[in-house]
């Protein structure tokens, strides 16, 4: 054999190999290749797509807590406002019960002095007479006078 017809031969086989490579291997390659690079695309494009919704869904939750931090300071400061106004109706009835319970007490103490003056001229009116009797009782001496004066005051 002739190092030619090996060439030619070895180049025959080479052509079919290759034609036979373009006609059954690389398009089953090419598809397979373009089919994943789509994948890959569509990958990309769902990564993206969840990227843009991920900062939705974090523009959304921004959103919504602080509108749920303004509304608690709204509870805070409405529920302060209810509770000055309560404290201060609170005081203003403390007050006026304490009003109310010193006037009373002013009233039974008025009252006391009132019912004491009254014992007091009794009891003075009773001694009176209790004196008057007595120097009656007995004549009429300065000596005697001044002894039963004495005894009276101690009394009283």
């Amino acid at each position: 054999m002739d190092i030619n017809m090996s060439l030619i031969g070895q180049m025959i086989t080479f052509g079919v190999l290759v034609w036979f490579s373009m006609k059954f291997v690389f398009p089953a390659l090419n598809t397979t290749l373009d089919e994943r690079a789509k994948r890959i695309a569509d990958g990309l494009a769902a990564a993206d797509q969840g990227k843009a919704s991920m900062e939705i869904a974090e523009k959304r939750a921004s959103e919504a807590l602080s509108s749920a931090r303004d509304e608690a300071a709204q509870r805070v400061a409405d529920a302060e406002k209810r509770a000055q106004l309560v404290a201060e109706e609170i005081k203003a009835n403390a007050k006026a019960e304490a009003d109310r319970i010193i006037a009373q007490a002013k009233a039974e103490a008025e009252q006391q002095v009132t019912q004491a003056r009254e014992a007091l001229r009794a009891q003075v009116a009773d001694l009176a007479v209790k004196g008057a009797e007595q120097i009656l009782k007995r004549e009429v001496t300065a000596s005697a006078h001044a002894d039963l004066l004495a005894r009276l005051a101690t009394e009283l």
